[in-house]
Protein backbone atom coordinates (compact mmCIF):
# COMPACT_ATOMS: atom_id res chain seq x y z
CA UNK A 1 0.00 0.00 0.00
CA UNK A 2 1.16 3.79 -0.70
CA UNK A 3 4.32 4.48 1.70
CA UNK A 4 2.04 7.51 3.83
CA UNK A 5 4.88 7.86 6.43
CA UNK A 6 7.56 8.94 4.08
CA UNK A 7 5.73 10.11 0.85
CA UNK A 8 7.79 8.50 -1.20
CA UNK A 9 6.95 7.64 -4.72
CA UNK A 10 5.90 4.07 -5.40
CA UNK A 11 6.10 2.57 -8.81
CA UNK A 12 5.20 -0.72 -10.78
CA UNK A 13 7.49 -2.02 -13.24
CA UNK A 14 6.10 -4.13 -16.47
CA UNK A 15 8.54 -5.48 -18.53
CA UNK A 16 8.96 -9.19 -20.07
CA UNK A 17 13.04 -9.18 -19.30
CA UNK A 18 14.49 -9.74 -16.43
CA UNK A 19 17.57 -8.33 -16.76
CA UNK A 20 15.78 -4.68 -17.95
CA UNK A 21 13.50 -4.86 -15.08
CA UNK A 22 16.71 -5.32 -12.97
CA UNK A 23 18.38 -2.48 -14.42
CA UNK A 24 15.22 -0.07 -14.46
CA UNK A 25 14.53 -0.69 -10.71
CA UNK A 26 18.52 -0.01 -9.68
CA UNK A 27 18.11 3.29 -11.63
CA UNK A 28 14.53 4.14 -10.43
CA UNK A 29 15.44 2.91 -6.85
CA UNK A 30 19.06 5.04 -7.03
CA UNK A 31 16.95 8.20 -7.66
CA UNK A 32 14.97 7.91 -4.28
CA UNK A 33 11.83 6.07 -6.03
CA UNK A 34 10.43 2.98 -4.78
CA UNK A 35 9.74 0.12 -6.79
CA UNK A 36 6.95 -1.79 -4.62
CA UNK A 37 6.75 -4.77 -7.57
CA UNK A 38 7.79 -5.82 -10.86
CA UNK A 39 5.84 -7.88 -13.70
CA UNK A 40 6.59 -10.04 -16.54
CA UNK A 41 3.35 -10.31 -18.46
CA UNK A 42 -0.14 -9.17 -18.29
CA UNK A 43 -1.89 -11.06 -15.65
CA UNK A 44 1.20 -10.55 -13.05
CA UNK A 45 1.07 -6.61 -14.19
CA UNK A 46 -2.62 -6.45 -12.78
CA UNK A 47 -2.42 -8.53 -10.36
CA UNK A 48 0.35 -6.54 -8.50
CA UNK A 49 -1.48 -3.09 -9.80
CA UNK A 50 -4.23 -3.85 -7.94
CA UNK A 51 -2.16 -5.48 -4.85
CA UNK A 52 0.26 -2.66 -4.51
CA UNK A 53 -1.63 0.74 -6.03
CA UNK A 54 1.45 2.12 -6.98
CA UNK A 55 1.53 5.77 -7.91
CA UNK A 56 3.16 5.08 -11.44
CA UNK A 57 3.28 2.24 -13.59
CA UNK A 58 5.77 1.99 -16.07
CA UNK A 59 5.10 -0.15 -19.18
CA UNK A 60 6.92 -1.44 -21.72
CA UNK A 61 4.82 -1.07 -25.32
CA UNK A 62 5.02 -4.95 -25.95
CA UNK A 63 5.31 -7.28 -22.69
CA UNK A 64 5.65 -11.55 -23.32
CA UNK A 65 4.86 -10.52 -27.15
CA UNK A 66 1.73 -8.58 -26.53
CA UNK A 67 1.07 -4.88 -27.36
CA UNK A 68 0.72 -3.67 -23.66
CA UNK A 69 -1.40 -0.97 -24.47
CA UNK A 70 -4.34 -3.60 -24.93
CA UNK A 71 -4.08 -4.07 -21.36
CA UNK A 72 -3.33 -0.72 -19.88
CA UNK A 73 -7.16 -0.05 -19.53
CA UNK A 74 -7.34 -3.53 -16.86
CA UNK A 75 -4.20 -1.86 -15.66
CA UNK A 76 -6.41 1.62 -14.80
CA UNK A 77 -8.71 -0.13 -13.47
CA UNK A 78 -7.26 -2.41 -11.24
CA UNK A 79 -5.14 1.15 -9.86
CA UNK A 80 -7.13 3.88 -10.48
CA UNK A 81 -5.20 6.49 -8.85
CA UNK A 82 -1.73 5.10 -10.83
CA UNK A 83 -0.24 7.28 -13.62
CA UNK A 84 0.77 5.24 -16.79
CA UNK A 85 4.02 5.89 -18.79
CA UNK A 86 5.24 3.78 -21.76
CA UNK A 87 8.85 2.93 -22.40
CA UNK A 88 9.07 2.44 -25.99
CA UNK A 89 12.07 2.55 -28.76
CA UNK A 90 9.10 2.95 -31.69
CA UNK A 91 9.10 6.44 -32.48
CA UNK A 92 5.95 6.07 -34.45
CA UNK A 93 3.33 8.95 -33.30
CA UNK A 94 0.35 6.77 -34.07
CA UNK A 95 1.28 4.19 -31.21
CA UNK A 96 2.19 7.44 -29.04
CA UNK A 97 -1.64 8.52 -29.83
CA UNK A 98 -2.83 5.34 -29.10
CA UNK A 99 -0.95 5.13 -25.52
CA UNK A 100 -2.96 8.68 -24.55
CA UNK A 101 -6.43 7.78 -25.73
CA UNK A 102 -6.05 3.93 -23.43
CA UNK A 103 -5.09 6.41 -20.44
CA UNK A 104 -1.42 6.60 -20.58
CA UNK A 105 0.08 10.08 -20.07
CA UNK A 106 3.58 9.96 -20.87
CA UNK A 107 5.66 7.69 -23.33
CA UNK A 108 10.23 7.89 -22.40
CA UNK A 109 11.95 6.49 -25.17
CA UNK A 110 14.87 3.65 -24.89
CA UNK A 111 17.33 5.68 -26.33
CA UNK A 112 17.07 8.98 -24.17
CA UNK A 113 18.96 9.84 -21.57
CA UNK A 114 18.39 7.99 -18.00
CA UNK A 115 18.01 11.17 -15.93
CA UNK A 116 14.73 11.92 -18.20
CA UNK A 117 13.04 9.03 -17.39
CA UNK A 118 13.48 9.80 -13.63
CA UNK A 119 12.26 13.40 -14.46
CA UNK A 120 8.83 11.74 -16.77
CA UNK A 121 8.28 9.53 -13.79
CA UNK A 122 8.25 12.20 -11.34
CA UNK A 123 6.39 14.98 -13.71
CA UNK A 124 3.63 12.36 -14.26
CA UNK A 125 3.25 11.55 -10.93
CA UNK A 126 2.71 15.35 -10.03
CA UNK A 127 -0.15 14.96 -12.79
CA UNK A 128 1.79 16.85 -15.36
CA UNK A 129 1.67 14.72 -19.43
CA UNK A 130 5.08 13.70 -20.94
CA UNK A 131 4.62 14.07 -24.33
CA UNK A 132 6.48 15.10 -27.10
CA UNK A 133 5.55 18.33 -28.96
CA UNK A 134 4.60 16.66 -32.21
CA UNK A 135 2.35 13.92 -30.33
CA UNK A 136 0.67 16.81 -28.18
CA UNK A 137 0.17 19.22 -31.28
CA UNK A 138 -1.60 15.73 -33.26
CA UNK A 139 -3.58 14.69 -30.10
CA UNK A 140 -4.48 18.67 -30.66
CA UNK A 141 -5.51 18.27 -34.41
CA UNK A 142 -7.51 15.12 -33.16
CA UNK A 143 -9.56 16.62 -30.93
CA UNK A 144 -10.25 19.54 -33.01
CA UNK A 145 -11.58 17.33 -36.18
CA UNK A 146 -13.59 15.34 -33.56
CA UNK A 147 -15.76 18.50 -32.49
CA UNK A 148 -15.79 20.40 -35.85
CA UNK A 149 -19.37 21.01 -37.50
CA UNK A 150 -18.49 23.61 -39.75
CA UNK A 151 -18.29 26.32 -37.01
CA UNK A 152 -15.60 27.46 -34.85
CA UNK A 153 -17.17 28.05 -31.23
CA UNK A 154 -13.76 27.83 -29.72
CA UNK A 155 -13.35 31.74 -29.14
CA UNK A 156 -16.56 31.42 -27.40
CA UNK A 157 -15.59 28.79 -25.14
CA UNK A 158 -12.41 30.78 -24.17
CA UNK A 159 -14.09 34.20 -23.85
CA UNK A 160 -16.73 32.57 -21.51
CA UNK A 161 -14.04 31.86 -18.61
CA UNK A 162 -13.36 34.10 -15.88
CA UNK A 163 -10.24 34.95 -14.72
CA UNK A 164 -10.22 32.41 -11.94
CA UNK A 165 -10.67 29.61 -14.18
CA UNK A 166 -7.72 30.89 -16.35
CA UNK A 167 -5.81 30.68 -13.48
CA UNK A 168 -6.99 27.16 -12.69
CA UNK A 169 -6.19 26.10 -16.11
CA UNK A 170 -2.61 27.39 -15.69
CA UNK A 171 -2.11 25.49 -13.17
CA UNK A 172 -3.58 22.18 -13.77
CA UNK A 173 -0.87 22.70 -17.28
CA UNK A 174 1.97 22.95 -14.62
CA UNK A 175 0.74 19.80 -13.08
CA UNK A 176 -0.55 20.73 -10.21
CA UNK A 177 -2.64 18.77 -8.10
CA UNK A 178 -6.33 20.22 -6.59
CA UNK A 179 -4.72 20.80 -3.32
CA UNK A 180 -2.01 22.53 -4.73
CA UNK A 181 -3.98 25.04 -6.81
CA UNK A 182 -6.27 25.70 -3.31
CA UNK A 183 -2.88 26.62 -1.59
CA UNK A 184 -1.06 28.50 -4.46
CA UNK A 185 -4.60 30.16 -5.19
CA UNK A 186 -5.88 30.57 -1.01
CA UNK A 187 -9.22 28.72 -2.36
CA UNK A 188 -10.57 25.50 -0.65
CA UNK A 189 -10.27 22.31 -2.74
CA UNK A 190 -13.92 21.83 -3.19
CA UNK A 191 -13.54 25.47 -5.38
CA UNK A 192 -11.11 24.26 -7.11
CA UNK A 193 -13.68 21.15 -8.14
CA UNK A 194 -16.26 23.34 -8.70
CA UNK A 195 -14.08 25.19 -11.31
CA UNK A 196 -12.70 22.61 -12.82
CA UNK A 197 -16.61 21.16 -13.45
CA UNK A 198 -17.00 24.54 -15.16
CA UNK A 199 -14.25 24.43 -17.03
CA UNK A 200 -14.95 20.83 -18.45
CA UNK A 201 -18.12 22.27 -19.34
CA UNK A 202 -17.39 25.13 -21.01
CA UNK A 203 -14.46 23.95 -22.94
CA UNK A 204 -16.14 20.51 -23.78
CA UNK A 205 -13.48 18.54 -22.41
CA UNK A 206 -13.71 15.46 -19.96
CA UNK A 207 -10.59 15.14 -18.11
CA UNK A 208 -7.52 17.01 -16.96
CA UNK A 209 -5.45 15.47 -19.93
CA UNK A 210 -8.22 17.07 -22.42
CA UNK A 211 -7.39 20.37 -20.93
CA UNK A 212 -4.10 20.07 -21.07
CA UNK A 213 -3.94 19.56 -24.62
CA UNK A 214 -6.47 22.53 -25.11
CA UNK A 215 -5.05 24.85 -23.20
CA UNK A 216 -1.45 24.37 -25.00
CA UNK A 217 -3.36 24.21 -28.47
CA UNK A 218 -5.21 27.45 -27.53
CA UNK A 219 -2.65 29.59 -25.93
CA UNK A 220 -4.26 29.04 -22.46
CA UNK A 221 -0.88 27.66 -21.35
CA UNK A 222 2.81 27.33 -22.43
CA UNK A 223 4.15 23.84 -23.58
CA UNK A 224 6.80 22.97 -20.78
CA UNK A 225 10.47 23.52 -22.15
Amino acid sequence: MPNSATGQLRILIVDDQLMVRAGLRKLLEAAGIAVVAMAGNRAEAIALAAREQPDVILIELEVDGEDALRFVPDIREAASNARVLILTGVMKQEGHRRAVQVGAVGVVFKNQEPEVLIKAVRKVHAGEVWLDRATMGNLFSEMTRKRSDGRDPDETRRESLTDRELQVISLIAEGLKNKQIAQRLFISETTVTHHLSSIFSKLDVSDRLELVIYAFGHDLARLPK
